[in-house]
């Protein structure tokens, strides 16, 4: 989401599946001691004698009495694996002594009649490993008592309720200055730490994040196979969460965006409600999430299952693009890097098509080819669709940060052409063109998660004419 066939099959090609695979692999999921081992590299972050407070999410008001499906506040479930709403994670550093506690919903026969079953404090420690859990009562009374002769606080800034909810217990300690009690006196950020924790992926957050995007390579494929001229946007999109949810994706990492025509040119389009026609393009972006991990892919191919001359000119420039920039990708290359390389690919391609004219060089430098490539080329991919983690932007607004192993990125390049682009050939007017793809970094290069989705020109026909 916004914010090619390889030459080298060694960095790009799916270490568990290969074009041949018909089943799906098992379902994979993060264990329990994946999330210790989570705490524990944050504890390693926090100075002796400090507390982190990292908060669940709260349930959402859709409509009068009924709410949004849960989402949970993603760093929370990063170290806890814990999906309640309203609980709270205490991390606790006391001569070098380090508890993680939890406080939830209590059991509650009449509650969980009505809203499904709750965990429960017992059943916490035991399946979850914290070394105590409480109710959501006695937080109050027992974080005061934590805080009492602390020194550091660590908790998000960015969080409203969270931060009165910090003040106010400082507030309670600040009570019992008279009878000894002492007051922590620095507040950290913990948003720092905690994103640059969760950048660089371990093996098993990896293997999810390749089982997501082979379900979502799938759903893609099914989408490719069941579009047609005359039928709606939102139909196709039907197919796509049906595919997700039948290999275990419950949920779309985010809205599904399935455009056609001049659609693609609005690039956060959601409405999905139009028919498709006959020698337009339809762009889909979408990706499943499976344990809280997202993929994020997007295709673009013909309605009717060919592409017209003009289509094949630019769906083959962004392709040659993606495939430059993915090859380049290993430890020590940078986003920026990698805009050099599209930038170059995708004016020199629209110079050859007389959509761009001038000298070369100077377009280049001019980056003239951002008239029509109008978003950034990619961003990291985790537990956010957008996922955390500082790019490293330097005063020309270059994204910096070298790679290293174990960070999961998307390449997305694009090309986009309204049909009020009144200055150019008709010919072109109404493309949108963007082609996504979900990368890790390795050792020694990359592997691509998304190579089962079809790509190239001659597969997508292909795979069209194979209707199901």
């Amino acid at each position: 989401m916004i914010k090619s066939a390889m030459t080298t099959p060694d960095k790009t090609t799916s270490k568990n599946m290969t074009a041949k695979d018909k089943k799906l692999p098992g379902l994979a999921n993060l264990l329990m001691s994946d999330f210790k081992n989570h705490r524990e590299c944050f504890f390693a972050k926090m100075s002796d004698d400090s507390i982190a407070l990292f908060p669940a999410a709260h349930e959402v008001t859709r409509s009068n009495d009924t709410e949004f499906s849960f989402c949970q506040n993603k760093n929370f479930y990063y170290l806890t694996g814990f999906n309640e709403p309203d609980a709270l994670l205490i991390l606790l550093k006391r001569n070098n002594i380090e508890q993680a506690i939890l406080f939830s919903l209590p059991k509650d026969k009449n509650q969980e009649v009505w809203h499904g079953r709750r965990i429960g404090q017992e059943k916490a420690c035991q399946e979850y490993g914290f070394d105590q859990c409480f109710t959501l009562d006695e937080q109050n009374e027992l974080i005061s008592q934590y805080l009492n002769g602390l020194t550091k606080v660590y908790f998000t800034f960015d969080d409203k309720q969270l931060n009165q909810q910090v003040f106010d217990l400082l507030a309670q300690v600040r009570t019992t200055i008279r009878q000894g009690g002492k007051v922590p006196t620095q507040l950290v950020d913990a948003s720092p730490l905690i994103h640059e924790q969760r950048l660089v992926k371990s093996a098993n957050e990896i293997e999810l994040m390749r089982q997501a995007n082979y379900i979502s390579c799938l759903a893609h494929k099914r989408a490719m196979q069941k579009t047609s001229v005359g039928l709606f946007e939102y139909q196709i999109e039907n197919e796509i969460l049906h595919e997700f949810t039948r290999h275990g994706a419950r949920h779309a990492a985010y809205a599904t965006i399935v455009a056609g025509g001049d659609n693609a040119n609005i690039l956060h389009y959601t409405d999905n409600n139009e028919r498709l026609k006959n020698n337009e393009l339809l762009l889909i972006d979408a990706g499943g999430e499976l344990s809280g991990y997202a993929a994020d892919i997007t295709r673009t191919f013909p309605v009717n299952g060919k592409f017209t001359t003009p289509q094949k000119s630019l769906y083959q420039l962004v392709l040659d693009a993606k495939t430059q920039v993915i090859s380049a990708i290993k430890p020590g290359t940078t986003f920026a890097k990698l805009n050099d390389i599209a930038n170059e690919c995708l004016t020199n391609g629209l110079i050859n098509l007389d959509i761009l004219s001038g000298d070369l060089t100077e377009l280049i430098k001019e980056k003239a080819c951002k008239k029509y490539f109008i978003h950034g080329l990619g961003h990291w991919l985790g537990l956010d669709v957008h996922d955390v983690g500082d790019y490293h932007v330097n005063e020309e607004k270059l994204q910096c940060r070298e790679f290293v192993t174990g960070m999961v990125l998307t390449i997305e390049p694009g090309l986009y052409i309204p049909t009020d682009s009144l200055d150019i050939h008709s010919q072109w007017r109404g493309i949108g063109i963007r082609i996504e793809d979900n990368i890790v970094v390795t050792e020694d290069g990359c592997e691509n998660l998304t190579s089962q989705c079809p790509e190239t020109i001659d597969d997508i026909e292909a795979l069209m004419q194979c209707k199901d």
